[in-house]
């Protein structure tokens, strides 16, 4: 049994008198896909905002990749969000939006570029003195953008600007932004968003790949079942802040407080 990439212990989110989030635990497995799901207001997005930094939370605990050294709440939050309103990256997670965030006047490729050098510009003279390592860095940049380019179906696409590419093809562009930057774990938030049906099943077909042929863990936000239940391995399901149900997609279509949560009923009601 492998140790998940990914343990949310007992975390409470609180703003004044509201608790958005109430002792959320659950975990992420390494190379699977995680959906976090439920209702309008379940604190869903308040939560992937503790996971990324945005918000300290109130109570609790985050550990990323506990084998290899537990980075709790206090010492996550001490790496900066990078990137500004376009690109979220720290600890080794990267993040997308519901609304896409791409430097739309600049092309696809320089996207990529641009991604990675936020994430690994540390050295300002080689930059100035254009030194061997720095060139060879570039290198790596190019080969990495247009690699992730070609796993997203968007080489061809590579010197249009962001902003003129159909909304299909952004959503798949910030995937591929996020991946350049080399993350253990990767955070969707609502990538399925504005997408028709066509564009939704490349969407899920990407996100099966980077699971099975790239070995990615991915947490993502959802409102489109379907889809969930076709790439998911393991669902947490949140209602009114709350963890109702955490499992396989067949025990949690299943199970009565699930069903409940999105239908408005009590759970007497689902079972009568």
């Amino acid at each position: 049994m492998t140790t998940p990439l990914l343990e949310i212990h007992n975390v409470t989110m609180r703003f004044g008198g509201i608790v958005a989030n109430r002792n959320v635990s659950f975990s992420v497995e390494r190379g699977a896909v995680t959906a976090l799901i439920g209702p309008n207001g379940a604190g869903k997005t308040t939560m992937f905002n503790c996971i990324t930094g945005f918000y300290r939370a109130s109570e609790g605990e985050i550990v990323l990749n506990g084998r290899d050294g537990p980075l709790d709440i206090g010492t996550l939050i001490t790496k900066p969000v990078t990137g500004g309103s376009h690109l979220v990256t720290r600890a080794g997670i990267a993040r997308t939006f519901q609304n896409i965030r791409l430097f739309k006047d600049m092309s696809v490729v320089e996207n990529l570029l641009v991604a990675q050098h936020l994430v690994t510009a540390n050295n300002l003279l080689s930059g100035v003195f254009r030194t061997p390592s720095f060139h060879r860095a570039e290198r790596e940049a190019v080969d990495r953008a247009y690699h992730w380019l070609r796993e997203m179906n968007l080489a061809d696409d590579a010197n249009r600007l962001a902003g003129e590419l159909p909304y299909g093809r952004q959503r798949r562009l910030e995937i591929a932004r996020a991946m350049c930057t080399g993350p253990t774990l990767i955070c969707l938030d609502e990538p399925a968003a504005g997408l028709n049906p066509s564009e939704t099943r490349e969407l899920s077909e990407v996100i099966q790949r980077l699971c099975t042929e790239h070995d990615q863990s991915v947490l993502v936000i959802e409102h489109d079942m379907a889809l969930v239940m076709r790439i998911s391995q393991h669902i947490v399901v949140l209602d009114h802040g709350e963890v109702i149900s955490d499992g396989t997609p067949e025990h949690v279509a299943n199970d009565p407080a699930v069903v409940a949560a999105y239908l408005g009923v009590s759970e007497e009601e689902v079972e009568a």
